[in-house]
């Protein structure tokens, strides 16, 4: 195909295609299609994408990226996320990430995210970071974590704040820390 006719697709014609078929979609094609056509697209489709193809993704149509089909990315599709596509993703997109998905973004990527993104994530997935994960966060992200997400920060994610983030961390929150 070439990127005009990849394209011209409806959003009917690219559920229809094969995960075969979507995994040699060329990146200027894939960029070409729209966020609705990006939307329509099976979990089994987005599973099939390569790390080029999800890298070439515009902001939008990863914004346009459902739920499901965030939750259906291979881990080396995360790690193929710039940092860009990272911040485009909304707080119900990042909540459907699993555990091991949080654990494969980088570091840049988790300084992009805003500080109510970070503020919303389940404990599991902040319990999921690296040591050096954690350390990359910015005061402003330590600043809005919640109690309960500093109680579920590990012995070895504590040891690794900077001291710049624990003197971000508000009294209630080291009260958390105790328990």
């Amino acid at each position: 195909l070439t990127t005009a006719q990849a394209a011209a697709l409806s959003s009917a014609q690219l559920a229809a295609l094969g995960t075969t078929q979507i995994a040699a979609i060329e990146t200027a094609d894939l960029r070409a299609l729209t966020t609705a056509n990006i939307a329509a697209l099976g979990t089994a489709a987005i599973a099939a994408l390569g790390t080029a193809q999800v890298a070439a993704l515009g902001t939008n149509q990863v914004a346009a990226l459902t739920t499901t089909q965030v939750a259906a990315m291979e881990t080396a599709d995360i790690r193929a996320l710039t940092t860009a596509q990272v911040s485009a993703l909304s707080s119900a997109q990042l909540a459907a990430f699993s555990t091991t998905q949080m654990a494969a973004l980088e570091t840049s990527d988790l300084r992009a995210l805003s500080s109510s993104a970070i503020a919303s994530l389940a404990t599991s997935q902040l319990a999921a970071f690296s040591t050096n994960q954690i350390a990359s966060l910015t005061t402003g992200q330590i600043v809005g974590l919640t109690t309960s997400q500093f109680a579920a920060l590990g012995t070895a994610q504590v040891a690794a704040l900077t001291t710049a983030q624990v003197a971000a961390i508000q009294t209630a929150d080291l009260v958390a820390l105790s328990t």
